[in-house]
């Protein structure tokens, strides 16, 4: 039977070339019961450097779900998940390998220190160039669960993808890289021969051929592939995969909508097939498997939102966007042998701009809100007219007007998530549509294809594509491959000048460079919306003044179609008459996207309440458009039914961001606002502040460090019958730095505060530290210390709070601010001491105060908390405090409930009216909300 197997394989493959390639025999027996499998692997692997080897590096990623400290486990814990690291020991993995022999021999291997993933393999002799050694590995692979990386066990079987041992590449140096839950493993591709033992009731299903053997308690499969990257395996108690066939190849695939009819799927397969070859050439292999796995992981799928069973988009729009996308992934990663941890952004870029040309092709109309983008009162926004292609340029430019952009060189692993899913990709596509209209004459497809035929199953890298791609043209590139891949500098050009030439049927037109880059801008004379003429201009490195003929537009435009990413294009227009362009004011309801021919000012319902005010509806008006400017403005007219009164708030604001320093960004600006205080008594406030933001380590440091100054001016209205006290009307310099590191499995913050006043100056530190002993139970600590370096104010208003701060600078969101009694003065938010219990002794420190409040989980969301205080005031001695309770804490400083249990004055339970002493935690603010939900994206 073997002879058999082997005589059909060498006729199937006899089409490929005779050079020697490094093989592997794989011979593997499943155990379901331990989720094991037993494993002699035998390969050969070639010396292909130019000197001589006295080491080989095998990638073990198996081995990488062993514990915590694996960088996969590391990496999980920056990507905000934290069910691998509090998972049990039974739903992890292992590899663990028992022997590595050549010629019968032993040789000495060990882990590469920290990391657990990669074996360096001692050599007893060298291994001389273009020779070849064969090792023969036994070892056993504990299958983890899939739900952490999408590979293992699964429901219904396994999904394994990156379980063997696989040779590390030599190029200039060895390429060791461990599994960061990227899938993308630097391997060249291997002759594969897998013989796997698995139990009858399950089917295998793989991108190899396969021929089954029926044994008496299980089948063996006899697996054979040339020339392929890697092994991907499905084992499961059903077939997952459908097979499309068209021309020359077989499609397998488990991204498949089952309520399209098997016809019409087969039909768009074939026809994004021979548009993928007729762009970039035919597949060397006869059978590709595009695993839903894969593509599904590493990228962000649906972010619009829309659910399927509204149907937004034309019939089978959305799987046949989604297929594309997954089969081009695979066309290219299965043939160009890139290291995807460094120029992962030319496949990416690839696989982007055939997506745009695909949808420009069959769908150039379909807009990313669908048939939604035609409903009344919408219909009429940028963001409806938003095409499908035109997201590309959004998402970059959002990320970019932030400087949240990262170059394309930057190593994968360093990426953002947002960046390494979308910006990156995105970045990339439109920078070979903007190759592709600038070089013309069809350079870049020409490209595409040389490149993809002559590297094709071959080590290559970027160097190789842009030598093929300035050998097809004589326009210079350096500004691509330099500026614009290899930094964050962003393309921005104004049209600073139209002169009429006398005497000539010309313009001169003056373009101004307003950045740092210099690229290709495209020029063009427009009217009415049409397009009249295009032009490139080129070396345009600070001011540049070209002459054109005039003709018939009566505007001109810089990136009109917007083929390339710019940081601003509202800058882009100028009349020929060289008059300024009058922008009219556009009112738009909520938000759009930026319009070039309008000053946009937005508006939305402002709606709050507080006790005095009642309830306050008012509109908020604003230039926030969904990208934001530098320069913002908010005001905010309200009417109080309550005190029938007007109120409300206002902010002008001014980001400016630093590209090469440890600032991030310094905002500059004022903001005040006007409500009650207390029954028909209105305080106004007023705050001029510079607020500095450091820059983050790295853009994966989801940490933030800030530094506050400000001046609050308060005027708090006072009853005519009352005498003016000091607490009425005062000002004060405050300065707060903040550091966060909000970490999933331990979170640590801490912030320094300084106050100044005239009759005051108090120093406070506010500390907290939150660690996570299992997924859904927590130990949090806080300890805040403040005292007075001197304090010459009466009463209490500006002395720390045990339970309530006075909140002076008004920067709480307070139902009751003045309420002593009743439900609004339950409202809890976490201030000086931290407690939670009202207490009928004095609770408040003119002098000193120290607290320490804990809080630990019993069961999901319910906590017990344990709190205690010193207090001291001038001329008395230092009180004590203590308390502890039950804590509901369904989302952490947003929905939150408190339930004292007992105090040092006894037991609180047990008292009269006990609901009044129970503390709620109900946020309004929107801003808070959001934070919660982004945390591990940005």
């Amino acid at each position: 039977m073997i002879k058999k197997i082997l005589h059909i394989t060498s006729i199937l493959f006899c089409f490929y070339t005779i050079a020697q390639e490094n093989s592997s025999h794989i011979t593997a027996s499943l155990d379901t019961l331990k989720h094991t499998l037993i494993i002699q692997q035998k390969l050969t692997y070639i010396n292909t450097s130019n000197q001589p080897l006295e080491e080989i590096y095998l990638h073990n990623w198996g081995n990488s779900f062993k514990d915590n400290s694996t960088p996969l486990g590391k990496r999980l814990i920056k990507d905000y998940k934290k069910d691998y690291y509090f998972s049990e020991e039974s739903e992890r993995g292992y590899s663990k390998v028992h022997s590595i022999t050549s010629n019968n021999l032993e040789l000495d291997f060990q882990e590469v220190r920290e990391t657990n993933d990669i074996i360096q393999i001692q050599l007893n002799n060298a291994l001389a160039i273009k020779d070849s050694i064969t090792l023969t590995a036994k070892y056993t692979l504990k299958i983890p669960k899939a739900r952490y990386t999408g590979y293992g066990r699964t429901n219904d079987g396994y999904h394994l993808r990156f379980w063997y041992l696989v040779p590390a590449i030599y190029e200039n140096g060895w390429q060791l890289m461990s599994n960061l839950n990227m899938d993308d493993l630097y391997e060249d591709v291997t002759d594969y021969t897998l013989e796997i033992d698995i139990p009858k009731t399950l089917n295998l299903e793989s991108n190899l051929y396969q021929y089954k053997t029926e044994k008496e308690n299980f089948n063996h499969y006899y697996l054979v592939g040339k020339k392929k990257k890697d092994i991907i395996l499905s084992i499961s108690n059903r077939k997952k995969f459908r097979v499309f066939k068209t021309k020359n190849t077989q499609i397998k695939t488990d991204i498949f909508d089952k309520r399209i009819e098997l016809i019409q799927a087969n039909e768009i397969v074939n026809k994004q097939i021979a548009f993928i070859e007729d762009f970039i050439g035919s597949h060397p292999h006869t059978e590709i498997l595009v695993d839903g796995n894969t593509v599904n992981k590493n990228s962000l799928k649906d972010i619009y939102g829309i659910p399927n069973w509204l149907r937004p988009y034309p019939e089978n729009f959305k799987w046949e966007i989604r297929f594309f996308k997954a089969l081009t992934s695979k066309y290219i990663d299965d043939v160009l042998l890139l290291n995807n941890r460094k120029d992962y952004w030319l496949c990416d870029g690839i696989e982007t701009f055939l997506m745009m040309e695909y949808i420009n092709k069959y769908y150039p109309d379909v807009t990313v809100f669908g048939r939604f983008s035609k409903i009344w009162g919408f219909k009429n926004y940028n963001l409806a007219k938003l095409k499908q292609n035109d997201k590309q340029a959004f998402f970059y430019q959002f990320s970019a007007r932030r400087f949240f952009d990262q170059s394309l060189t930057t190593p994968a692993d360093s990426l953002s998530n947002f960046n390494r899913k979308i910006v990156s990709p995105y970045k990339a596509g439109l920078g070979f549509k903007y190759l592709q209209d600038f070089l013309g004459d069809d350079v870049l497809k020409k490209s595409f294809q040389e490149f993809y035929k002559n590297q094709s199953l071959r080590i290559t890298n970027s160097e190789s594509f842009k030598e093929i791609l300035q050998r097809n043209t004589d326009r210079n590139l350096d500004w691509f491959f330099g500026d614009y891949v290899k930094t964050t500098k962003k393309i921005d050009y104004k049209i600073k000048k139209v002169k009429q030439i006398k005497f000539e049927d010309s313009l001169e037109v003056t373009i101004k460079n307003k950045r740092n880059i210099t690229a290709p801008v495209s020029l063009y004379g427009i009217k009415d919306d049409s397009i009249k003429f295009k032009t490139w201009v080129t070396n345009v490195d600070s001011i540049k003044t070209i002459k054109i003929k005039a003709g018939d537009f009566d505007k001109l435009a810089l990136n009109y179609e917007q083929i390339y990413p710019e940081y601003n294009f509202l800058n882009n227009y100028k009349k020929t008459n060289n008059a300024i362009i009058s922008k009219p004011i556009q009112f738009r309801f909520l938000k759009d996207i930026e319009d070039p021919n309008f000053n946009q000012v937005f508006f939305n319902p402002n709606v709050k309440f507080n006790l005095y005010d009642g309830m306050i509806l008012g509109v908020n008006f604003n230039n926030r458009a969904i990208i934001r400017h530098n320069f913002d403005f908010s005001i905010t007219p309200n009417y109080a039914f309550r005190s029938e009164n007007l109120t409300g708030s206002f902010s002008l604001g001014y980001d400016h961001f630093f590209e090469k320093s440890k600032i991030y960004k310094i905002r500059y600006g004022i903001s005040g606002s006007n409500f009650h205080y207390a029954p028909e008594l209105s305080y106004n406030t007023i705050s001029p502040f510079v607020n500095i933001q450091f820059r983050r380590n790295t853009l994966r440091d989801v940490g933030t460090k800030f530094l506050l100054s400000r001046i609050v001016y308060v005027d708090r209205e006072i009853n005519p019958t009352d005498t003016e006290i000091e607490s009425d009307k005062y000002q004060i310099v405050n300065f707060r730095y903040i550091y966060s590191k909000p970490d999933v499995v331990k979170r640590f913050q801490y912030a320094i505060n300084g106050e100044f006043a005239d009759n005051f100056t108090k120093f406070s530190t506010d500390i907290r530290y939150l660690r996570f002993f299992s997924e859904k139970q927590s130990f949090n600590l806080r300890f805040f210390g403040g005292f007075f370096l001197y304090n010459h104010s009466q009463g209490d208003f500006f002395s720390f709070g045990l339970n309530r701060s006075s909140d002076y600078l008004f920067e709480q969101n307070l139902f009751g601010r003045s309420e002593r009694s009743g439900l609004f003065s339950q409202q809890f938010v976490v201030s000086d001491g931290g407690f939670k219990s009202f207490y009928k002794e004095h609770s408040f420190a003119n002098q000193l105060m120290l607290s320490g409040n804990t809080s630990v989980s019993v069961w999901r969301w319910a906590e017990i908390y344990n709190d205690f205080a010193m207090l001291k005031s001038k001329n008395t001695k230092a009180r004590f405090f203590y308390e502890n309770g039950i804590r509901l804490n369904f989302v952490p400083n947003i929905f939150e409930f408190y339930f004292p249990i007992y105090t040092n004055e006894g037991f609180q339970i047990n008292q009269p009216e006990y609901p009044s002493k129970i503390r709620f935690v109900i946020t309004t603010s929107l801003d808070r909300v959001y934070n919660f939900l982004r945390r591990g994206l940005l």
